[in-house]
Formats: C-alpha cells, sequence, structure tokens
C-alpha cells in the first residue's frame, strides 16, 4: 500500500476518495474551504471534508496550496504521491514534485478533448456521443500531462450532467486502481497527450445557463442537460426566473422565436428551430414541478408579453 494524499472537492471526487481508501494508505486529504451557500449563505463544507471525518483521515482546507502551513503539512504527511479529482487548483511545481510518484489526476473526459473546470458540461453541450475518464500524471498545465489510462463510456440521450457525473466518478474510481498499481511498478508509462483534438471546457456562471430561443430547439434541449444541475438552464417569465430542469426538441412551428405554446398538456416554447417542450420547470420561489402541473397554476402561459 502505498501512502497517499488525496486532493478534491466535490461529489465527484468521494468515490475516487473512498476506493482509495480501501486500496492505499491515505495518510491525509486537501480540499477547498467551505463556502457561503443557500438563501441564507451559510457556511456549508465540501463532500470530500465530511467523507474525510467519517474515515477518519486528516485534513486541511488551504484557500491556496502556496500558504506556508498547507506546504508543510504536506511535506509532513510524506506522500508517495498525491491523487487529485475535482480538486479547483492549478498545483505549483513544488508541490507536483513533492511525492516520489507525482501527482496524480483522474479527470472527466478523453483527454485531450475538454480540458478544463466544465468538461462533463462540455461533452453533453456539443453533442459528444461518447466519453470518458483519464488518468494522467499532472504537470504545471491545465490538463496538459501525459496520459497513463483512459477509459471512454456513452453518453445517454437522456444523460444530464448530474447523471453523467456519477457514472463517470464511479468509473474513473475503478480505473485510478486498476492503474496504480502498474504505474508504481514502472509497467505503466506515461505517454503525451496528442497534439490534435484538443477542446476546453471553460469555468461556467450562473448566466450561462440563460436559453437563447434564436438558437434551435435540439441545441437548447442539450442546453437543459448539460446544466442539469449547475448553473441550470432558465427563461424570463413575469420578470422572474424560471428554471428548466427537463426539456425536449419538437419538430415544427412556424411561429415568432419566444412565442408560448402549449402542447399534448405541456408548456411549450417556438424557438429558432423547432418547439422546445418544458418537462419539468421551477418558477422563482416554489419547488420543481412537472409541466402539466405547471398549467394548472398557469393559466396565463399562452399570454404575450
Amino acid at each position: 500500500m502505498a501512502r497517499v494524499v488525496f486532493m478534491g472537492s466535490p461529489d465527484f471526487a468521494l468515490q475516487t476518495l473512498k476506493a482509495l481508501g480501501d486500496h492505499h494508505d491515505v495518510v491525509g486529504v486537501v480540499t477547498q474551504p467551505d463556502r457561503p451557500a443557500g438563501r441564507g449563505k451559510k457556511l456549508s463544507p465540501p463532500a470530500v471534508k465530511l467523507l474525510a471525518k467519517e474515515l477518519g483521515i486528516p485534513f486541511i482546507q488551504p484557500k491556496r496550496l502556496k500558504e506556508p502551513e498547507a506546504g508543510s503539512q504536506l511535506r509532513t504527511w510524506a506522500p508517495e504521491a498525491i491523487v487529485v479529482a475535482a480538486f479547483g487548483q492549478i498545483l505549483r511545481q513544488d508541490v507536483l514534485d513533492l511525492p516520489k510518484h507525482g501527482c496524480i489526476n483522474v479527470h472527466a473526459s478523453l483527454l485531450p478533448r475538454w480540458r478544463g473546470a466544465s468538461p462533463i458540461q462540455a461533452a453533453i453541450l456539443h453533442g459528444d456521443k461518447e466519453t470518458g475518464v483519464t488518468i494522467m500524471r499532472m504537470d504545471t498545465g491545465l490538463d496538459t500531462g501525459p496520459i497513463l489510462s483512459q477509459r471512454a463510456i456513452p453518453i445517454a440521450d437522456v444523460d444530464t450532467a448530474g447523471s453523467l457525473n456519477e457514472k463517470l466518478a464511479r468509473l474513473g474510481a475503478e480505473l485510478l486502481i486498476e492503474t496504480l498499481p502498474k504505474y508504481f511498478t514502472g509497467e505503466l508509462q506515461p505517454r503525451r497527450q496528442p497534439a490534435e483534438g484538443v477542446t476546453n471546457a471553460p469555468l461556467l456562471k450562473k448566466s450561462d445557463g440563460e436559453l437563447d430561443l434564436e438558437r434551435p430547439a435540439s441545441e437548447l434541449e442539450g442546453q437543459v442537460r448539460a446544466y442539469n444541475p449547475w448553473p441550470g438552464a432558465f427563461i424570463r417569465w413575469k420578470g422572474a426566473t424560471l428554471k428548466i430542469h427537463g426539456a425536449h426538441a419538437l419538430d415544427g412551428s412556424s411561429t415568432e422565436s419566444g412565442t408560448r405554446i402549449e402542447y399534448e398538456g405541456k408548456p411549450g416554447i417556438s424557438t429558432g428551430k423547432g418547439l422546445l417542450i418544458l418537462d419539468e420547470l421551477q418558477p422563482a420561489g416554489k419547488k420543481a414541478m412537472s409541466g402539466e402541473q405547471f398549467l394548472h397554476g398557469a393559466r396565463d402561459w399562452k399570454k404575450q408579453g
């Protein structure tokens, strides 16, 4: 069993930390600080912190790894490898050089496609038929390091970022545990990423979720799936935000983009090409509901303006 430090923060990282704890000596965890969340902006701990506490693993929460206390703790832990999954910070060279076997990243795409902060959303948004996970040795670039292993899975037509996140989290943990022993013994050597096929998935903002109804309905359906659960797709209605949790595209409609309709008991909207039927919505200040439930309380849905 190798001495390993784990770095990660959100739900995606949990499966990896659990798997590492079952197969290696996880001597410490580095995760992000608690952040304000919810309407009350109460401090909320990252998911990895909660799991580390449950597993009895010591942890630190530095704002930046360059803080002297963080570096001192890493050296005290003396890991043979650092494993990273959705940590949220780029590692400096002194951290990359600290462990004997370097820093190993579990990335949720088939690199070099979708380097960056939002690879799962980007794959759905751009209509990719498959995605996967890459286990790579990190360098100072953004997901540019050499590849140790990869595994692909298809993207289902109904996959959201949330469902795909769960699939890739499990896949990444499994592949990491298969990969590490071969890498530690030298049986598996890192290989450079191809120069061709590089794409980038930038950090998403809340405003990215607003639907542009001039675009085709098929693209908007992909946006709804890609941005569920975050940042969330939405339109403006009656001066407020109307969140769209589920929708599907239909051919047809020659009405002006943005025209609201009813279709088989559900709300719909004309787009630049086709109709977008709203299957699940959440009006401001209310809970999520089906399209049918929404129409029962929104008799003026078809009223324009």
